[in-house]
């Protein structure tokens, strides 16, 4: 419309000015004729002799005659001649009048409102009569004709604006009917559509949705229109409810596994359950676990309360579907099946729930693995109404996948970690307690007792000769021997002491409120029940053995844990010393002795530190695919001149006094210069005290050795014994990732002998899992152990860690690792330490 009324003006003005240049063409055409119809009457009234009189009785019948017309006729002669173009001259220049000049000489003047015509009355020879004075072509007067133009303009431009505004106000209202029949057409339709719209308040009301009756009666609109149709039809193929992404979100904010979920793991399966059955209805949720070798332990969830038909039909087709799966070995039993009620007790007995074999078998979905993985974990199911619609199906499979991925990890970790709190705190073979609990209870003791004020007694035990047995008849029997020993320990003392294996084959008992001469008693009663153990050796002979036995009592003899148990193993060494199968008790002569004895092994230390007889010595690793030496473990000796001095015997020392760092920074100086030398491109572990985390310059120094012997960081490899760091956690993780910025690699020793073992893999860069050598010496008599180390190999896989097994003494065990997949080994059936490096090809069989 505003367009319209845009061009109608604009044509409007242009006719109006077209008409004006019209109307003055006329004008000036009228006015020529006017001047030359007046001028031939005059010439020819003249000619007849006319007077003055009659002249200018003609001239003022001439103007009357134009009266009423926009003319004005005037005639000038004689002075008004020059008056008259003095006068246009004057007002040419005072008002800047146009003036214009055509061929004859006549003027044309415009003015604001009028335009002035003059045409000069030339004298002709016929005039000469009258004007003697006059020659022809002299101008004898002037007709002057004075057109109004502003009456014509103001009448023609009131005719136009008029007739502007009546077809202005009919094309407006025209306009504005079409407008308003037009959108109260789109405005309906667009009403229907939005009534359709606010019905839609689900996945379910947006799926039933139908708009393609909606008519907007314009074919752009509907065309456009019906594309929208289309992209809300695709739309419909892809909504998601809200409640089921909910829930997801919902499940996804129980992916934090913390320890309180590991230890109440069913409780947390009961509550996923219920909150799957907010989304969908969830009958059951069931987990397969596979029991070392000896068959299957499942264990069911349902939502409610359900008949024990049911729970028997479900228990069938879960033992079939199971026995049907190539990849599990058949003829494998059930051995136990547990049932769980998520909500207990809000069904009556004849509301319980009831399902057929058909309706089990048809709404299970399970997620079985191909092989026993980390806890043994085997398959994982759970039923459910799935429901029908393709895109709703994807998502719901999706979050019982991830559901199911879930509780098979909280399930496995549960059983992972209960194993490793057994054997952190008790040794695999004996199931006595082991060395670090014992250094533990051992504080804890010393500490009660002063605060009560009471005695108590540690008495140590080595057996005699065990080496010969071990040699004799192979370390199975001698494994064999050492549990029996243990189980003598256990029935010799009462239910409130702690029987601890220390190590090898020597074994503590700490004995609360006991003076010496009850442990003198107690070590009496084991050295007479020890008499009567007698084994039958693989080659049918009966072997016996005889234990020495070293005891200190608190306070008597040491009121500190350390020097407690330095008196006891120093009285051990005594029994042994005077014969073996021998019990020793200090008296206060022997008592200096021992402490004369702790400070000799001081000064060797700062000794061999001051001289500079730290030497390092190396034990190779074998990569068990290849076969080749690719790694050594460097060892610490202090060489003494006639004899090497483990690491065993002074590094207790060198910890307490604080030079074991300065022992450490001349080791590994001293293996980098031997790697150096002997071109050595294999890989070097290093093993690292505790103390060394709390020295902020060690790797620093480290990699500057590094640098100057040319050896790569990454061939480097720091390791931690696993018991020795729980207790400085913080500085474990700065020491780590410095370790990792400078490029070196980091190892866990002895892994799976202490409570951490979940957390280091969790939270540190490892790169390499030492396996704790106890459970690889067991693996091939002891299930328990076998079966940890499977658990260990598949975690350390599953998060690219190489492993290493320790104590290969054997090859059948040998043979077992690389079985497993076990990516080296370690032992001295592969190689004992020396003081040099194998390089590829040395090693001797």
């Amino acid at each position: 419309m505003a367009v319209t009324l845009a061009v109608f003006l604009g044509v409007s003005l242009t006719v109006s000015l077209l008409y004006e240049s019209v109307i003055d063409r006329q004008a000036q055409q009228t006015s020529e004729a006017i001047a030359n119809h007046t001028f031939s009457t005059m010439f020819m009234i003249m000619s007849q002799g006319w007077s003055r009189a009659e002249m200018e009785n003609f001239v003022d019948v001439t103007q009357s005659a134009y009266a009423n017309s926009p003319f004005e006729i005037a005639l000038y002669r004689g002075a008004k001649v020059k008056r008259l173009y003095g006068e246009v001259a004057q007002r040419q220049s005072d008002e800047a009048v146009d003036r214009t000049f055509d061929g004859a000489g006549r003027q044309v003047l415009e003015e604001a409102t009028h335009t002035r015509r003059l045409y000069p009355v030339e004298a002709r020879q016929e005039c000469l009569s009258c004007h003697a004075n006059a020659s022809p072509g002299d101008v004898l007067g002037v007709i002057e004709l004075r057109q109004d133009k502003q009456a014509i303009s103001t009448e023609m431009r009131r005719d136009y604006i008029m007739l502007f505004l009546l077809f202005g106000v009919f094309t407006f209202l025209i306009a504005s009917l079409i407008s308003a029949f037009a959108s109260r057409r789109i405005n309906d339709s667009v009403a229907q559509f939005g009534n359709r719209l606010s019905s839609v308040n689900s996945v379910t009301d947006f799926k039933q949705l139908d708009i393609s009756d909606v008519d907007l009666y314009f074919q752009e609109f509907n065309s456009t229109f019906s594309q929208i149709n289309v992209l809300m039809e695709r739309l419909k193929g892809v909504a998601v409810d809200k409640d089921i992404l909910e829930f997801e979100i919902r499940l996804l904010s129980k992916f934090i596994i913390t320890s309180e979920v590991v230890k109440d793991w069913r409780d947390f399966i009961k509550d996923l359950l219920v909150d799957i059955n907010s989304i969908i209805k969830a009958h059951t949720l069931v987990t397969i676990f596979q029991v070392e070798e000896e068959g299957y332990e499942l264990e069911v969830f349902w939502h409610l309360d359900v008949c024990e038909t049911t729970k028997q039909q479900f228990e069938a087709v879960v033992t079939r579907q199971l026995g049907s799966n190539t990849h599990y070995h058949s003829g494998v039993p059930i051995l136990n099946i547990i049932h769980h009620v998520a909500c207990p007790g809000e069904l009556e007995e004849h509301e319980k729930l009831s399902l057929s074999s058909h309706d089990i078998e048809l709404q299970t979905k399970s997620l079985l693995l191909e092989t026993p993985k980390i806890g043994g974990v085997v398959g994982i199911g759970v039923q459910s109404e799935m429901a029908r619609d393709p895109i709703r199906h994807i998502v719901i499979d999706s979050i019982l996948t991830t559901l199911l991925n879930l509780v098979g990890s909280v399930k496995a970790i549960y059983k992972y970690t209960k194993d490793l709190e057994y054997y952190a705190t008790r040794d695999p073979l004996t199931a006595l307690h082991n060395q670090r609990m014992f250094r533990e209870l051992l504080g804890y003791e010393v500490g009660r007792s002063s605060r009560h004020e009471e005695e108590f007694s540690l008495l140590m035990l080595d057996l005699d000769n065990f080496k010969n047995v071990n040699d004799r008849y192979g370390h199975a029997f001698g494994d064999q021997f050492l549990h029996a020993f243990a189980k003598v320990l256990e029935s010799a003392v009462r239910p409130g002491d702690f029987v601890a294996r220390y190590g090898g084959d020597e074994f503590t008992i700490i004995l609360p409120e006991t003076g010496e001469e009850q442990a003198h008693t107690v070590a009496q009663r084991i050295a007479g029940l020890l008499q009567k153990l007698a084994l039958t050796a693989p080659d049918g002979s009966n072997v016996r053995a005889t234990t020495s036995i070293g005891i200190a009592v608190y306070p008597r003899h040491a009121d500190d844990p350390r020097d407690l148990f330095v008196v006891a193993d120093n009285m051990m060494y005594k029994a042994k010393r005077k014969g073996k199968n021998q019990i020793a008790i200090p008296d206060e002569h022997e008592m200096a002795e021992v402490f004369k004895a702790v400070g000799e092994k001081n000064l060797m230390v700062l000794d061999a530190l001051e001289q500079q007889r730290i030497v390092p010595y190396f034990q190779p690793i074998i990569a068990l695919e290849s076969g080749d030496i690719a790694i050594h473990e460097l060892l610490m000796r202090i060489d003494m001149g006639d004899r090497i001095v483990p690491a065993g015997e002074f590094i207790d020392i060198a910890e307490s006094i604080g030079v074991v760092h300065k022992m450490d920074y001349l080791l590994i100086e001293k293996a980098f210069q031997q790697m150096h030398e002997q071109q050595y491109k294999g890989m070097l572990f290093v093993n690292l005290s505790p103390k060394s985390l709390i020295i902020g310059e060690f790797i620093s120094r480290v990699r500057q050795l590094a640098m100057e012997y040319e050896i790569e960081p990454k061939r480097i490899v720091f390791e931690l014994t696993e018991r020795e760091t729980v207790s400085n956690m913080a500085l474990l993780e700065r020491f780590v990732q410095d370790l990792k910025l400078e490029g070196f690699n980091f190892a866990i020793d002895d892994f799976g002998s202490g409570f951490s073992s979940f957390h280091y893999i969790k939270h540190f860069p490892i790169d390499v899992i030492k396996i704790e050598g106890e459970f690889i010496r067991n693996m091939l008599i002891d299930d328990k152990d076998m079966a940890f180390v499977k658990s260990i190999v598949t975690l350390a896989h599953n998060l690219g860690i190489q492993t290493v097994a320790e104590f290969v003494e054997d090859q059948a065990v040998m043979d077992a690792i690389r079985a497993l997949g076990i990516d080296y080994g370690q032992g001295y059936f592969i190689g004992r330490p020396s003081p040099q490096l194998v390089l590829p090809g040395g090693l001797e069989e």
